[in-house]
């Protein structure tokens, strides 16, 4: 438990950290053609990660496969920077002024409730409360590493929001 511990606190800290570098004048700025803002794509891990804290706290039955399965699969999609992906319209964030402070908050937040839930839930039962595209049900496990390599994308992401802003 501790290294999935430490590997979601990293990738939720680290977008943490390269947004609270974002100068509160430049999150709503529209850093080149195409992007969003830093506050847009704040918002857009803020609604996935919370979602996803949810799923893991919500309804799971017993697993019938390898508790880990989709995780390679999930790092390989998301850590692959070379493809364009488009968010699902319930995530994608809304065009208006967000607040930088507000948004730091929520991932504070977000990231206790994710440690709580790794560290007081069995992992290996499956979720039953939102069924992936292609993916299925994943396991509490799975769903964790989902944020963490969604996490990791868009920090990724960010950093070239910021460089750009720059």
């Amino acid at each position: 438990m501790e290294k999935i511990i430490n590997e979601a606190k990293d990738a939720l800290g680290g977008l943490k950290n390269l947004l609270s570098k974002i100068e509160e004048s430049d999150i709503n700025k529209i850093p080149f053609e195409g992007s969003w803002t830093a506050g847009q794509l704040a918002e857009h891990m803020a609604l996935s990660n919370a979602g996803f804290v949810e799923m893991i706290n919500g309804p799971v039955k017993e697993t019938n496969k390898p508790a880990d399965l989709m995780v390679v699969k999930l790092k390989e999609i998301f850590l692959n920077f070379n493809t364009k992906m488009d968010s699902p319209a319930f995530i994608f964030p809304a065009d208006k002024v967000y607040d930088k402070n507000e948004l730091l908050d929520r991932f504070e937040s977000i990231q206790k409730d994710l440690v709580k839930s790794v560290n007081e839930l069995d992992l290996t039962k499956t979720c039953t409360s939102f069924e992936l595209p292609n993916m299925g049900f994943l396991t509490r496990l799975e769903a964790v590493y989902f944020v963490i390599y969604h996490t990791q994308r868009h920090t990724h992401q960010l950093k070239n929001i910021y460089l750009n802003l720059n």
